[in-house]
């Protein structure tokens, strides 16, 4: 009886403490939180210590708003203590990962976390690149879903290049290679979900009915991580320029073909970046191709099919092959992309008409590409000199091209800043007001029987 006595004693005594306890716990909460949203951190730094200590596991925001109070720390002390701080910040990330690896939704953040993490080692260097790779590549390969940030994708491949610019044993030029196809198709992926959700707005802005304030907030987010993704996957492509030269990829790919002609994303992979670099005339992309279209006839291995008799000067034929790529594609987004690409060969080959086709086709799957917008602009300003009869009438055809380049800023943000420079250099090449009014043309429609076969109404002075 005595034992039972105690034993409940106990068990009350646990329960009491525990309570209290809990009550702490949720008290620290709430006053640091309070004390952390008004960035009054010095008061918030004793509680959240606590909450640390008693339990970790109580709320993301012990890290979310801990991270921000850390950082504070670090921009405001010197010496030792900003030293100190800089190890809470790395250890925060790690405790971060133990208790809230996943969001309130039940989403994995273990890439985004340990992306922060690297940039953190990188933006107070506190570690070599080795090991910084080392975080990014976990958080790549573990959780790549959640790896979203451009910079981030763009430091994971800059540091992995440098790795292998020191010499280090087991980067190889290949594994460059592959590695930066990984990172280009996850920034494509990246650009796509966000080119899907503005495409959604604009179709609703187009059809007259008026954003939301919180579509409106959305659509700036969006173009906003769209310029990043852009801009980093450029930088991307500078680091990797001189590299991937036909004299680098040819004898890669040719040492590398036998290994991987049956495997469909080397091919792929090969060909795509053979072709971007205009090793197409090579005989190995020939075998690429066939390869590819025998293994598995795909939308990429169609388009080029149809490259190859492009260059032959089988014409019908490579329009054919474009077309096959098409239908073969699900995605829209990469249907346009194709169809963008099938535009740009035809401006090459001076084929102004079926380029306007083309890209007009993409706009009809990805209304957002800015691009294709601009293209056909640099398509009509092009054809001034052929254009019309007297010299007034040639420069008329900047006014086309205007509207194109204005249409490319409105819609496509990533492009925004050349658009609104292409547009303001098409302006200054049109007809000024003096121009309109010594040729009496205010007002006036002026129509182009050329390729073109549009008519551009003259500004009225009046």
């Amino acid at each position: 009886m005595k034992k039972i006595i105690i034993c409940s004693l106990t068990f009350l005594f646990s329960i009491t403490l525990f309570s209290q306890s809990n009550e702490e716990c949720f008290s620290n909460l709430s006053i640091f939180a309070e004390y952390a949203k008004v960035k009054n951190y010095k008061e918030a730094y004793q509680p959240w210590l606590d909450l640390k200590s008693e339990c970790p596991d109580i709320n993301s925001a012990v890290y979310v708003l801990g991270e921000r109070m850390l950082k504070s720390f670090i921009k405001n002390s010197e010496g030792n203590a900003k030293d100190e701080f800089q190890e809470d910040l790395v250890d925060l990330y790690d405790e971060w990962l133990t208790y809230f690896p996943k969001s309130k939704r039940g989403v994995s953040e273990v890439g985004k976390i340990l992306a922060i993490k690297a940039q953190t080692l990188i933006d107070y260097k506190l570690a070599e690149d080795s090991e910084i790779f080392e975080i990014y590549d976990q958080a790549f390969k573990k959780d790549s879903k959640s790896f979203k940030s451009p910079k981030g994708l763009y430091n994971y491949f800059k540091i992995y290049f440098r790795l292998y610019k020191t010499g280090m044993e087991d980067v190889t030029l290949e594994k460059v290679f592959e590695k930066y196809e990984e990172l280009t198709e996850k920034f494509e992926f990246e650009m796509g979900a966000y080119t899907l959700k503005l495409d959604k707005l604009l179709e609703k802005e187009t059809n007259g009915d008026p954003l939301s304030s919180r579509e409106i907030k959305n659509k700036r987010v969006y173009e906003v991580n769209m310029v990043a993704c852009n801009t980093y996957l450029n930088n991307l492509n500078t680091i990797i320029a001189k590299e991937s030269t036909c004299e680098n990829l040819i004898p890669l790919y040719r040492k590398n073909f036998d290994k991987f002609k049956l495997d469909s994303v080397w091919l792929n992979r090969a060909a795509s970046r053979m072709d971007s670099k205009d090793c197409s005339d090579d005989p190995l992309f020939v075998e690429l191709v066939e390869a590819l279209h025998a293994l598995n006839p795909s939308a990429n291995s169609a388009y080029y099919l149809g490259l190859l008799n492009d260059k032959k000067g089988e014409t019908n034929l490579a329009i054919q092959y474009y077309n096959e790529s098409i239908e073969l594609e699900s995605s829209n987004l990469k249907k346009a992309k194709t169809l963008y690409k099938i535009a740009l060969k035809f401006k090459k080959s001076g084929q102004f008409s079926k380029s306007r086709t083309y890209a007009n086709k993409a706009l009809g799957f990805q209304p957002s590409m800015g691009r294709a917008y601009l293209l056909i602009a640099n398509l009509y300003a092009s054809s001034a000199n052929n254009c019309g009869k007297t010299q007034f009438e040639k420069r008329s055809i900047y006014w086309l091209a205007l509207k194109q380049a204005k249409k490319a800023a409105s819609v496509d943000a990533s492009i925004r800043k050349l658009a609104n420079k292409t547009a303001l250099s098409y302006e200054g090449r049109a007809p000024s007001k003096t121009d309109i009014f010594s040729e009496a043309m205010s007002g006036k429609t002026i129509s182009f029987k050329c390729w073109i076969g549009k008519s551009v109404t003259v500004p009225s002075l009046n």
